[in-house]
């Protein structure tokens, strides 16, 4: 079975960088018809997807995020990385890293959803 675990530093001072990491088990993150996502919910909000890295080491961000986020693997570790830069108050959040099912069957996209989700980290901006 899959499991992913996020570590990172919890407390971070406006304008800096977070940087968070996703240590996969169970599973290969250069493995077929899978990406390696991560999603923020801020405390009362919703979840924000964030990004994502692909199994070929392609990168997707929201692009209300993308001016600052940086998603990179480390293929020998099992892991991926999350950077968020010049970061506000408003980017406190717990961070989870997740696993989305992806194929492509003929010319179609089929979307399946995340099946695995890591625990989440709270991160906090604060000065």
């Amino acid at each position: 079975q899959v499991q992913l675990q996020e570590s990172g530093p919890g407390l971070v001072k406006p304008s800096q960088t977070v940087s968070l990491t996703c240590t996969v088990s169970g599973g290969s993150i250069t493995a077929n018809y899978y990406s390696w996502s991560w999603i923020r919910q801020p405390p009362g909000k919703g979840l924000e997807w964030m990004g994502a890295i692909g199994n070929s080491g392609s990168t997707y961000y929201s692009p209300s995020l993308a001016s600052r986020t940086s998603i990179s693997r480390d293929t020998s570790k099992n892991q991926f990385t999350l950077q968020l830069s010049s970061v506000t108050p408003e980017d406190t959040a717990v961070y989870s890293c997740a696993r989305e099912h992806r194929r492509v069957d003929g010319f179609q996209s089929h979307y399946y959803g995340i099946d695995y989700w890591g625990k989440g980290t709270l991160v906090t901006v604060s000065s």
